[in-house]
């Protein structure tokens, strides 16, 4: 190579312009290059704001968190690389060994697992209560309480937390509350104006809303709760993919309207449901036989959200016929994709329970959970009462 051919290997300064992209540019740099060591000292010390290391945050990550944080109302977010990455942020960035843990009995399966089989290990135990049980949130948090973890409406069961009296009694104990605000979102609700100290989303879901990008997002307005919660998830590398984050702030853009749709076809879609021959229940928070429905009017007015669930008469075998007759619909597990989404809780997000402590949830193998999309509704219906009917003439 001639001494006088540039390197192509150096990068070179992006080409000036007078003006702005509309689109967020990509970032996919590992590391970010300093003037000197005396700058980096700087950056490192707080003195400049600037980007070093990708494990230890990037532009994307940052764009993200300032979006959800105008959303929920949260001065400090953290953008991890998917939804349990998040709770493993608050729980592990928070807690120590002898701390005691108060959550809710009805949590995301992986939550569950956390909490029974791997916390332990570190010395951390957790006191699981029905969150719907006034009386029993009550007795279980107390002085030796050091954390809350609790959904507000709960996976699959769409039940509703007393989450008022978890507050307060919280507060009491002085213990930290984390609310898993993924079913919810803000659209509906929102937990730290509510006096929770953390909320947490499976940003993967609705909020990026195109099942094409995994991550988690923490939100908190202590300042003191945030530094060790980053702390943690820079030493763990926790970190989010910048094109991950990326695409999810492009879902983020049509979220409230997709909120809006997927919500109104979801109450359509119940009251259909529940004149169905063959089903034993429909779960929609908003209807006026769900068993929460009073503290559903209180806690989030008119909102009934987005998920349906609901229960066949009959076993594993009608369960199957059921999934292959609504085949235009994805049986899959997750939720909060554009379009709808069809999720069998005994073999999917909660196979690692019993079948005795399945029974205990409600959750028996004719037991479903609808994540409603922007698709028609009247096609959604007149498929879904198709597959119920197609399910009993198999069996």
């Amino acid at each position: 190579m001639s001494q006088d051919t540039p390197s192509i290997v150096r990068r070179t300064a992006l080409p000036q312009s007078a003006s702005d992209p509309v689109v967020t540019p990509i970032y996919p740099s590992v590391v970010y290059r300093s003037l000197d060591a005396d700058a980096l000292d700087a950056q490192y010390e707080g003195a400049n704001k600037g980007y070093t290391y990708a494990r230890e945050g990037h532009p994307n990550a940052d764009v993200l968190a300032h979006k959800l944080n105008g959303l929920e109302g949260a001065a400090h977010g953290l953008i991890t690389g998917s939804g349990m990455s998040a709770i493993g942020a608050v729980l592990y960035g928070l807690l120590k060994s002898g701390d005691r843990i108060v959550a809710g009995n009805q949590l995301y399966g992986r939550s569950l697992r956390l909490l029974t089989q791997d916390l332990p290990r570190m010395g951390i135990e957790t006191t699981f209560v029905d969150p719907t049980d006034t009386k029993a949130l009550q007795i279980a948090i107390t002085q030796d309480t050091s954390l809350v973890l609790l959904e507000l409406v709960s996976n699959p069961t769409l039940r509703l937390a007393d989450i008022e009296t978890a507050i307060t009694s919280a507060k009491a104990a002085d213990a930290i509350v984390a609310i898993d605000n993924t079913f919810t979102t803000p659209r509906a609700y929102n937990p730290l104006s509510e006096g929770a100290d953390i909320v947490i989303h499976s940003v993967t879901k609705l909020l990026a809303g195109h099942s094409d990008a995994t991550l988690g997002y923490v939100g908190t307005n202590n300042a003191a709760l945030a530094q060790q919660m980053n702390d943690f998830a820079v030493t763990m590398g926790l970190t989010a993919s910048p094109f991950d984050c990326w695409l999810a702030e492009r879902g983020l853009h049509s979220f409230e309207l997709r909120y809006d749709r997927a919500e109104a076809s979801a109450k359509a879609i119940a009251d259909a449901l529940a004149d169905a021959p063959g089903l034993k229940r429909v779960l929609y928070p908003s209807r006026t036989d769900h068993p929460d429905h009073n503290k559903a009017q209180h806690i989030l007015g008119a909102r009934g959200g987005h998920m349906v669930s609901f229960e066949l008469e009959g076993g594993r075998e009608t369960a199957n016929a059921f999934i292959r007759a609504a085949s235009d619909i994805p049986f899959a597990p997750t939720l909060g994709d554009i379009g709808c989404t069809l999720s069998h809780p005994a073999s999917s997000s909660h196979r690692a329970l019993s079948e005795a402590d399945r029974a205990k949830l409600g959750i028996s193998e004719g037991f479903f959970r609808l994540s409603v999309g922007i698709e028609d509704v009247a096609s959604l219906k007149t498929e879904l009462l198709a597959a119920i009917n197609a399910a009993y003439q198999h069996g």
